[in-house]
């Protein structure tokens, strides 16, 4: 694997670094970026992922959350995809909710979308490869969140991953996509016309399975997206049927931005923590 660091900048401690790799899932160039805790006492780290939301980049969690402080503090590697492929061959539409900026992290199978819009692979395995590699003293434990479109992406990852993550959590996520516009919009360009196929990546059918890791939700109630585009009930009705430990808080008077996200953030960390076992 031909993996570049591009950037490298110091922050409450660790390390945050920004790499270029190609992607031969992909078949475009990428890049990402992952933050590293100081690790002054060569412990065993534990790896949280971060998935960003429409039009996003891996930048706007590293530059704008403030993260930072809170893997230092509880010595916690966090790793950061970009958003989709990328490239002037690289399928894409000109609304900022489909093509690039807007994979919403699954595999998809209709043209023009297949040939490199398979984030899922992308991330459960290239992408997963690479981060082993980065993280000294790797555990081997992780956790999964996200926000918006990435909310979803975590969700659907964490839940179709059930064995290997141990939390997931979500800021103002899509957690029924085949009830919304942005997420009907994508299934239907994606994965085509034909909605039995959408099942397989559909986060409100995923939480109907047994044995999905723990789930901490935060949605603010003045967000502009909230309810039309982030419609909570039937996610939250199939996880009440099937008894799944579902915790969906929403906060009076935040919206969809990164002053939201950084509100809660300790908690959704602390919640993260607790769940790889770092935390009693």
């Amino acid at each position: 694997m031909n993996v570049e660091r591009v950037e490298q900048r110091r922050s409450f401690g660790g390390e945050q670094n920004k790499y270029n790799h190609y992607s031969e899932v992909l078949k475009c160039d990428m890049t990402f970026s992952i933050f590293l805790p100081s690790n002054k006492e060569q412990k065993e780290l534990p790896l949280i992922w971060f998935l960003s939301g429409l039009t996003c980049t891996d930048d706007n969690f590293s530059q704008k959350s403030g993260f930072q402080s809170l893997a230092e503090k509880h010595q916690a590697a966090v790793i950061i995809p970009d958003t989709s492929p990328r490239g002037e061959d690289v399928a894409n539409d000109e609304a900022f909710d489909l093509g690039q900026g807007a994979s919403f992290y699954l595999n998809a199978t209709v043209e023009p979308w297949a040939k490199h819009y398979q984030m899922y692979s992308y991330i459960t395995q290239e992408l997963s490869e690479i981060a082993a590699t980065l993280v000294p003293n790797f555990s081997g434990k992780e956790s999964i969140m996200g926000h918006s479109m990435g909310g979803y992406g975590a969700l659907m990852i964490g839940m179709k991953n059930a064995d290997r993550f141990k939390a997931i959590s979500a800021f103002s996520p899509i957690s029924s996509p085949s009830d919304v516009p942005w997420g009907i919009k994508a299934f239907t360009a994606y994965l085509g016309e034909d909605k039995t196929t959408w099942k397989e990546w559909d986060t409100a059918e995923l939480v109907k399975i047994a044995g999905i890791p723990p789930i901490l939700i935060t949605q603010g109630t003045a967000d502009g997206f909230y309810p039309e585009q982030l419609n909570e009930k039937p996610f939250l009705e199939n996880a009440k049927q099937h008894n799944q430990a579902v915790e969906y808080n929403k906060v009076e008077g935040y919206d969809h931005s990164y002053f939201f996200i950084s509100s809660f953030l300790e908690e959704h960390f602390a919640f993260h923590m607790q769940n790889l076992g770092s935390l009693e």
